[in-house]
């Protein structure tokens, strides 16, 4: 979000908007609307009641998650699903009916997220809501607070690494006091909400959580000049609160003694439901084994045909990757443009350099970084995602559903299945004909992937612990690459966090390899590489159900959701 934008967004806007939206909604009667105009404003008036009122006696915006609020706005919310279902689409275009279903899958994710996920209940990590990084999806990766603090909206933290730290403005000095200000008073609730839940492994995640929070907040509070009292005031309280919620956690912890996983029956809800895959969670543990076994075998051939050749170097020192770099950006543009993998864009290679890894020594080098410093390339394959980024800020989609990231993570399949499927694709266009070794780091990202993903599932259905599915992810990836480091702890509490993210990448490929057969068979010598992914591109940030639907006119993929079928009970109190 640019500065000007981020100045006229105000959380008084915001909240005007989310407690005016339910009574103009159950005002409205009458026929049936007919019209995706009438969708469009239900839309609008939709995501204004999506957030939660503000707790009214404390600073800044904290948004409302206690048990009583809750309970009267999932009671509301049916209301809501009442008058999403009263349009009546028929003969509307494909594309209209794609967004009708975006909008059910949204609502869907709000009943899911109040009844059964919990985050605001169950959670530690969902109370961290200083944020200092801008997510290479469309939103941040699972559960997110409403009226988070995003650090890198200010000027005085860089949003990419070509940007350094400026001062802010008078308004943007008081939105981020303001916005701090509210930290305090959401750690104080966070204590109330959390007090019944018993999901050990949630814990244990969460106070890392708040560790990098705490750092974050040290960090700021140095470069705020000493003129700015108020912001640094608040900033020390927001500090303070996290430090004394740190030491709570650790102190409950222990006590916390329950599975975190939700089962498998509301996995299965959740990926069909909300996200829009055509699977269940027994359907997605056979494609990750599957998956987990192609990729060791692919790999086992490729070092076999690669054996008289030396190891591929490292890049030691900065210099070096520096230079790696440069030549791994050029080679990759160029490829692109060459082969016409979509139509090239001016900003393609500045949102790649806005995103350049950092060096990282031996020592603290974890598994992308294993790879990176070998080759680039195919971990930018992947960061196709940046592209994906840079279109929404540059050229977003002319739909107003579509305009800007789906709630609840609707765009995962999409966003994590191209990025991952992109690295195997450019691997058979050609990409490392002239760098074969470059060919092993493909297939070692894609097993890793498939590695935690099955732990993750064998985690949500409470057959492993945390532990015992970062267990999985270790001894399956290989060269020792995946270690029990940061990485491997933020990737499995992230994904026991969020359901169907942990497998999103290799489904969500899947789909995609689907849809471009579909597309190649009904086009025939008329299929092109280039239609198809600008094609993908122009559909927006959906789930790639609705995409294979809109591409090819096909809706085998929407049916196989077997949407409206009832949110199972859970076998067990959430918490």
């Amino acid at each position: 979000m640019g500065r000007s934008l981020l100045v006229r967004v105000t959380l008084l806007s915001i909240v005007a908007v989310a407690l005016a939206a339910p009574s103009r909604a159950m005002a409205q009667s009458g026929p049936a609307p007919r019209t995706h105009a009438a969708l469009v404003e239900l839309f609008g008036l939709w995501r204004g009641f999506e957030q939660p009122p503000p707790i009214e006696e404390a600073p800044g915006y904290v948004p409302d998650y206690r048990a009583a609020t809750t309970a009267r706005r999932l009671a509301e919310l049916a209301a809501w699903e009442r008058r999403l279902a009263a349009i009546d689409t028929t003969g509307w275009p494909i594309a209209d009916r794609v967004d009708w279903h975006l909008v059910k899958a949204e609502m869907n994710g709000m009943r899911y997220h109040l009844s059964v996920l919990q985050p605001f209940a169950r959670d530690p990590a969902y109370y961290a809501s200083v944020r200092t990084a801008e997510s290479d999806t469309p939103a941040e990766e699972g559960p997110t607070i409403h009226g988070a603090v995003r650090l890198w909206r200010y000027p005085i933290w860089p949003r990419t690494a070509l940007d350094s730290i400026s001062p802010m403005t008078a308004v943007e000095t008081a939105a981020l006091t303001n916005a701090l200000r509210g930290v305090p008073p959401l750690l104080r609730q966070a204590r109330v909400n959390l007090a019944a839940s018993n999901a050990r492994d949630l814990w244990v995640g969460g106070v890392r959580a708040f560790e990098e929070q705490e750092e974050a907040l040290t960090t700021l509070l140095a470069r705020i000049p000493a003129t700015d009292t108020d912001l640094r005031a608040a900033t020390v309280a927001a500090r303070l609160a996290t430090v004394d919620f740190i030491q709570w956690l650790r102190d409950e912890a222990p006590n916390r003694t329950g599975p975190s996983g939700i089962g498998a029956a509301q996995y299965s809800w959740y990926l069909r439901n909300v996200l829009l895959v055509p699977l269940s969670w027994e359907d997605e543990v056979t494609i990750m084994r599957r998956e987990l076994a192609r990729g060791h075998a692919a790999l086992r051939f490729e070092e076999n045909r690669n054996r008289a050749l030396p190891p591929m170097p490292v890049a030691e020192t900065p210099e070096a990757y520096a230079a790696m770099q440069e030549r791994a950006i050029a080679k990759w543009i160029a490829f692109v443009q060459r082969e016409g993998i979509g139509t090239p864009e001016p900003w393609m290679e500045r949102a790649l350099r806005e995103r350049m890894p950092r060096f990282a020594p031996a020592e603290t080098r974890d598994f992308f970084m294993q790879a990176t410093q070998r080759d680039p390339i195919p971990l930018w394959t992947h960061l196709y995602h940046w592209w994906d980024n840079a279109r929404i800020r540059y050229a977003p989609n002319p739909r107003t559903i579509r305009r800007n990231a789906l709630l609840y993570n609707v765009w995962m399949s999409r966003a994590e299945g191209m990025a991952t499927v992109m690295e195997e694709w450019m691997m058979h266009a050609g990409l490392y004909d002239d760098s074969p070794r470059s060919r092993e780091l493909v297939w070692i990202m894609l097993i890793t992937r498939a590695a935690r993903g099955l732990g993750n599932l064998y985690a949500h259905a409470d057959v492993l612990t945390m532990e015992g599915a970062g267990d999985i992810h270790v001894t399956w990836t290989p060269r020792g690459w995946m270690r029990r480091d940061p990485l491997l702890g933020f990737e499995q509490h992230l994904y026991l966090r969020q359901p169907g993210y942990g497998t999103a990448y290799i489904t969500g490929g899947r789909l995609l390899e689907e849809t471009l057969a579909q597309r190649a068979r009904q086009l025939g010598d008329a299929f092109t590489i280039r239609r198809f992914v600008d094609e993908v591109n122009g559909a927006g940030m959906i789930p790639v159900s609705l995409l294979h639907w809109e591409l090819t006119g096909d809706d085998r993929m929407v049916r196989e959701l077997a949407l409206d079928t009832p949110l199972p009970l859970p076998s067990r109190d959430p918490r």
